[in-house]
């Protein structure tokens, strides 16, 4: 499938509006209080729309108890796309965290701290 083929560019809409859905049925409707402030960074689809990799990052709260009430909340969330999306499958979710944001305020701490050792050095 090329890059800009009729298919893949459903696919990236598909993924698209899941990921707008899924933030709204996340912050309105999923009452677990061990979800704690997420962001949603991406959703890939598979070819055959079966599945849905949900990329995500914990901005406050537990990482892991996160993880574990998204899985569980999985097949909840999966019903509210299925009266939202007016496609004839509904890919099966699944919540991969993201650790990039993470990792770059990492980068930045440890650059500042670069940047004020040398300038104390000068």
């Amino acid at each position: 499938m090329s890059a800009h083929s009729p298919t893949h560019t459903r696919a990236l809409k598909v993924a698209d509006q899941i990921q707008r859905d899924l933030t709204e049925l996340i912050a309105r409707e999923l009452k677990d209080p061990r979800v704690g402030m997420i962001t949603l960074q991406s959703v890939e689809v598979s070819p055959d729309y079966a599945h849905a990799k949900v990329f995500f990052s914990v901005l406050a709260g537990d990482v892991e108890q996160t993880q574990q009430a998204l899985e569980q909340a999985a097949g909840f969330l999966r019903n509210g796309l299925f009266k939202r999306l007016h496609i004839h499958t509904v890919p099966t979710l699944h919540f991969i965290l993201d650790r990039t944001p993470e990792r770059a305020a990492d980068l930045n701490a440890l650059i500042a701290r670069a940047v004020a050792s040398r300038s104390k050095d000068n």
